[in-house]
């Protein structure tokens, strides 16, 4: 008889908090799934309401790297299907390599469903665009360095030089030196900020709007202090602009391959 692992683990990205934003393939594969390991710190419960009736569900907010890589390992041993259910997309802050070579080691089937990411649902929240025409057409997505040391070249200072759209995560405790970082970098105190916390889950999401100077104070009082996405963009607040440099995707004028442009009409004098 066989010791070879006969199921596959699959990592899915659970997105930003509302259990609707899951994938219609990762809604899938939990209704299917043998055993699934959520990660419940991060993760909605709700989320498993499409989880069959029979199947095993472990919370691995308890959990070290050790731990939930031996449940998936003996998971996949003896099951079909196995889920681990993480925050977000799996491959953006999610430790997804670190869980997935003790696997390969094992000679385990590996599958990877990305999610929806909280930077993505915190513009959603706040109605912003993370890129306007002629403003910004680059998103950062970055940290400040706290525990985790961030790589040379990659200090927030550094990037926020770029002066485009930047998503930071995991920074929330160390929003004094988001700001510092910024204000070194050029950008001014007036500079607007938007902070969502818990993007997209029901009844917690919380929304606020600022600047460089004022966002750590705003953000105090409504006792935000975790589970919370930064975004500092020159794109902010354009909602409210009297002008925007319009696309061409949209101009009338301008022709790609679905549409042909229309002629602008010649004025006399």
């Amino acid at each position: 008889m066989s010791d070879a692992p006969t199921g596959k683990v699959w990592f899915v990205g659970a997105g930003p908090g509302d259990p609707e934003l899951l994938t219609i393939k990762g809604q899938g594969l939990i209704a299917r799934a043998d055993a699934i390991l959520f990660a419940g710190s991060l993760v909605s419960e709700a989320a498993m309401r499409w989880a069959r009736e029979g199947c095993e569900i472990q919370d691995s907010k308890g959990m070290a790297l050790e731990a939930i890589t031996d449940w998936l390992i003996a998971r996949a041993g003896k099951n079909k299907t196995v889920v681990r259910l993480q925050t977000g997309d799996p491959g953006l802050y999610g430790a997804l390599i670190e869980m997935v070579q003790p696997l390969d080691a094992k000679g385990i089937d590996v599958g990877v469903v990305p999610g929806v990411s909280s930077a993505m649902a915190s513009a959603a929240a706040g109605v912003e665009s993370l890129t306007l025409p002629e403003v910004t057409q680059t998103v950062i997505l970055t940290r400040v360095a706290g525990r985790t040391p961030m790589p040379e070249g990659e200090s927030l200072q550094a990037l926020a030089r770029h002066r485009c759209t930047l998503c930071i995560f995991l920074s929330m405790t160390l929003l004094k030196k988001v700001q510092r970082e910024l204000l070194a970098a050029g950008w001014h105190a007036d500079a607007p900020i938007l902070v969502v916390h818990k993007a997209s889950w029901p009844d917690e999401e919380k929304i606020v709007h600022g600047t460089i100077a004022t966002i750590r104070e705003k953000c105090q009082a409504e006792n935000i202090n975790s589970q919370a996405m930064i975004i500092a963009s020159p794109t902010i607040g354009a909602r409210q602009w009297p002008a925007l440099k319009k696309s061409r995707l949209y101009d009338k004028h301008f022709t790609h391959r679905f549409r042909k442009a229309e002629k602008k009409q010649e004025t006399t004098s």
